[in-house]
């Protein structure tokens, strides 16, 4: 994926975000597709469709997605069972039969092997000879990816928060999300425990992002970075491993400064990271920085606040000092399955903050007084996208 500038006049400073104005072949283009997708939508097209042969490989395709849709949460919760019972680290070292793994696992023989058929049937195991099963090329995924199981145990809560989507969307539930997550108010409050909670999680999923955003900028240009919002000091540890004449900074709640003091003295980074206990929302930012970073930080947040934050990093920060923005972002006018459905309605249920486009994101720096705001291109953008800027002035 290129390099993406965001100038003035053009992308986020043109019209919002899908109130463009059509060109006549744009609006040609809307009046066809809409005559198109009446006909879809008619149950005598489906049938005549289902049997044409120039369409009845597309209706099938069709209606295989739909069926996917629909089924969707039950392959959700074939993957949490397989994660919860810990079958695919019982089979790491070879395909076992699935009565086997009953005695194991303290589930029924007739009832493992239902489960061990539906994970085979989306990749997560394989099926052998003899009622034997073994790691299918996802399921060997999942183990190797750092924190991924702690994800998925994770999201039983999520999953209780939309069993009523439309309650949720109203805004007439009460999401667990949103009590998990409390600290995003900005509370100085949060007790020792529940900022080990949701650091430990952040932290489990941390590994990837981190090698993510260091892939894609350059943090050896820097002399002295703050991470703002660090957490337990992950990303930190990564900058560190890659980058050892690079001063750095941690600032977050004093809860969680402690729990990353404990943390980055076991792994040897004591008097490597410098912490600054603080809440962005009531109190100034480390000084003597000519970068900060926010790693998955403006998502939990809405515009007003996201906004004084990037207004504080820019005062923080000396001319030609620089921003970098890391986390799952919207496709804006080209919506995304992670960024619009996943992030839109994990954050919804968390009841603050939302994903943004990197469009978006150019534009709130711009307005906190950034100049050339730049995409840049990560290997995974389901996983996070990277936008950085720099204060005006020589460096």
């Amino acid at each position: 994926m290129p390099t993406t500038r965001f100038e003035p006049g053009a992308g986020a400073f043109g019209p919002p975000e899908g109130q463009r104005p059509a060109s006549a072949i744009g609006r040609l283009r809307e009046r066809f597709d809409t005559w198109r997708l009446s006909k879809i939508a008619s149950e005598d097209f489906q049938r005549w469709a289902a049997r044409f042969p120039l369409t009845r490989g597309f209706a099938r395709r069709d209606a295989a997605r739909v069926y996917d849709l629909v089924s969707g949460f039950v392959y959700s919760q074939v993957l949490l069972a397989l994660v919860e019972l810990e079958v695919f680290r019982h089979l790491r070292d070879g395909p076992q039969r699935a009565d086997t793994l009953a005695l194991t696992c303290g589930v029924s023989a007739e009832r493992m092997r239902a489960l061990c058929q539906a994970a085979a049937s989306v990749g997560l195991l394989a099926r052998g000879a003899t009622d034997t099963y073994r790691l299918g090329r996802l399921g060997a995924a999942v183990l190797g990816v750092p924190g991924l199981e702690d994800m998925i145990r994770h999201h039983k809560v999520f999953y209780r928060d939309l069993a009523d989507p439309v309650g949720l969307l109203r805004g007439e539930t009460d999401p667990e999300l949103s009590r998990f997550w409390s600290y995003v108010r900005g509370g100085e409050g949060v007790d020792a425990e529940t900022a080990r909670t949701y650091s430990a999680l952040m932290e489990s999923s941390q590994h990837l992002v981190a090698e993510e955003t260091l892939d894609a900028v350059d943090f050896g240009r820097f002399r002295n970075l703050a991470d703002i919002g660090g957490g337990t000091g992950m990303f930190l540890e990564h900058v560190a491993a890659r980058h050892s004449g690079l001063g750095l900074s941690l600032f977050d709640l004093p809860g969680v400064v402690a729990t990353a003091e404990r943390r980055l003295g076991e792994a040897g980074l004591a008097g490597r990271i410098r912490l600054c206990a603080g809440n962005f929302r009531t109190g100034t930012l480390p000084g003597g920085c000519d970068a900060m970073s926010l790693i998955r930080v403006l998502y939990d947040h809405d515009d007003p606040t996201v906004a004084a934050l990037l207004a504080q990093i820019h005062t923080a920060l000396p001319p030609g000092g620089q921003i970098v923005i890391s986390e799952p972002m919207s496709g804006g006018d080209r919506p995304c399955r992670a960024g619009d459905a996943y992030f839109g309605f994990y954050t919804m249920a968390m009841t603050t903050g939302r994903p943004r486009s990197a469009a978006r994101h150019a534009e709130l720096l711009r307005q906190a007084g950034f100049a050339d705001p730049v995409e840049r291109p990560t290997r995974r953008p389901f996983l996070t996208s990277v936008v950085v800027a720099r204060k005006p002035g020589p460096a």
